[in-house]
């Protein structure tokens, strides 16, 4: 294991470990409302892993806004890497998966994905 592997998982913890200890506020809404929201969230996974910053960005985003999304560790399972490869063309991670109607999209950029997500939300 190299220097900058151990940095970073080193990093990693501190970050995961600094989310637990300042979790922002969920969002409180109907039971009406969260069970629709809950519903649209089936249609959507996260791609991830548990140390990356960018990642962290977008759960704590999900647990502010208080959205049940699947979360899909490519770390940890070799099926969810291929899957991102195959759909996505990177395994690049956070990406977001949104299935609808007209197709799947692949959402890349944190960013991007909390946009998207406080959209959904409102």
């Amino acid at each position: 294991m190299g220097i900058i592997t151990i940095v970073r998982l080193v990093l990693g913890e501190i970050i995961i470990f600094l989310n637990w200890c300042f979790r922002p506020t969920q969002v409180r809404r109907s039971q009406a409302d969260q069970r629709a929201l809950d519903k649209q969230c089936e249609s959507m996974a996260l791609y991830q892993f548990r140390g990356c910053p960018f990642c962290v960005k977008v759960r704590r985003e999900l647990y502010r806004l208080n959205m049940r999304v699947e979360l899909r560790d490519i770390k940890k399972h070799k099926a969810f890497k291929d899957e991102l490869l195959a759909g996505g063309g990177k395994t690049m991670v956070p990406c977001l998966k949104i299935e609808s109607d007209q197709g799947v999209q692949w959402m890349y950029e944190s960013s991007d994905i909390n946009a998207y997500l406080q959209q959904l939300s409102m």
